[in-house]
C-alpha cells in the first residue's frame, strides 16, 4: 500500500467522519517505524451509525458494489472484522471492532493518538499498543514489529 493511497482512504473516513484507529503496520509507519505492508489495519468504533459512515466512505472511494456486502450487524456481534479489498486489489483493508477479549474499542481508542498524517489529523494507536498488539501473536512478522517497536521505544513488558 502507498503512502498517496492510504492518504485518499484516510481522507475519505474522514470527510465521512467515521471514528477509527490505524493500527499494525501504517501506525508503526506514522510513529517512525516504516516497513512495506500490503494492507491497512483499521479499528473502528461499533456503532451502527459510524459502520454505515465507513461504507459509505469505501463506496465513495473506490465506486465499488461489494462495500454493500459488509454487514455492520455482524461487526457489531460475533464476527468483528472484515477484510476488504478495493475493485484494484493492489492493498486491502482489514476493519476491526473488536480483537478477541483482548481489545475493544475503548481499550484501544484510550491508547491512541491524534497524528498529523499529510494534511489530516487521524487518530493512530500509541507504541505500548502496537507492541501489546503484536507480541503475543502467532506471526513471525509480529514479533519482529513487536522487537523494532520495543526497542525503538524502549517499551518493558509489563
Amino acid at each position: 500500500m502507498t503512502l498517496d493511497e492510504a492518504q485518499e482512504l484516510f481522507e475519505a473516513l474522514v470527510r465521512e467522519e467515521v471514528e477509527f484507529v490505524v493500527i499494525g503496520a501504517i501506525a508503526m509507519a506514522a510513529q517512525g517505524l516504516p516497513r512495506a505492508t500490503q494492507d491497512l489495519d483499521l479499528f473502528v468504533a461499533p456503532h451502527l451509525r459510524n459502520l454505515q459512515a465507513l461504507k459509505r466512505a469505501l463506496r465513495d472511494l473506490f465506486d465499488d458494489p461489494n462495500v454493500a456486502q459488509i454487514d455492520p450487524e455482524e461487526l457489531m456481534a460475533d464476527y468483528p472484522a472484515v477484510e476488504y479489498v478495493p475493485p484494484a486489489g493492489r492493498f486491502s483493508v482489514d476493519i476491526l471492532t473488536r480483537l478477541g477479549e483482548a481489545f475493544s474499542w475503548e481499550d484501544v481508542v484510550g491508547e491512541s493518538d491524534d497524528l498529523t498524517l499529510g494534511s489530516l489529523v487521524v487518530r493512530v494507536a500509541k507504541p505500548q499498543l502496537l507492541y501489546r498488539m503484536k507480541k503475543d501473536t502467532v506471526r513471525p512478522q509480529d514479533w519482529a514489529d513487536a522487537a523494532r517497536i520495543r526497542e525503538a521505544f524502549d517499551l518493558e513488558d509489563p
